[in-house]
């Protein structure tokens, strides 16, 4: 897509935000997007604590993927993860508001790869996450065509 025709990325935001019931679900908040960027936050509840008394991973996954899908979405092309890895650092605890914060550190032809570091309020790093995308073709909003 050329810039020229590439849509506002807040407008490529807003219409993923609406359709994404999974980070809705999960009570997210889509705080910031920029040219490959997203910040998102997530409160740990009850229903995200694990059997040792701290925040399961894969909330802490899904999050960092949350923003991985909005950094990398910003375009408008349609763009999915092909192999997304995570290193927990330490644990996140019950009532504590992560913050993902995701940039795109490399785009070329269809692949990209973005790191994400989810942090507490306070920014204490909890992980960090690298993600690799794949642009699969089509676009996100509707009406818009991707070359």
């Amino acid at each position: 897509m050329s810039e020229a025709h590439r849509p506002s990325v807040e407008a490529v935001a807003a219409a993923m935000w609406a359709e994404d019931r999974a980070s809705r679900g999960l009570g997210m908040e889509l705080l910031e997007v920029g040219p490959g960027r997203a910040t998102l936050a997530m409160r740990i509840g009850e229903a995200m604590v694990n059997g040792h008394g701290i925040a399961h991973g894969g909330f802490i996954f899904t999050l960092a993927d949350s923003a991985f899908a909005f950094a990398c979405n910003w375009t408008g092309e349609r763009t999915v993860a092909a192999h997304c890895q995570i290193t927990y650092l330490r644990p996140a605890k019950l009532g504590q508001r992560l913050l993902a914060e995701a940039v795109e550190t490399f785009r070329e032809g269809r692949n990209g790869i973005t790191d994400v570091r989810v942090r507490t309020e306070e920014g204490e790093t909890i992980a960090m996450f690298r993600g690799h995308s794949r642009t699969i073709g089509g676009s996100i909003l509707p009406g818009e065509t991707s070359s």
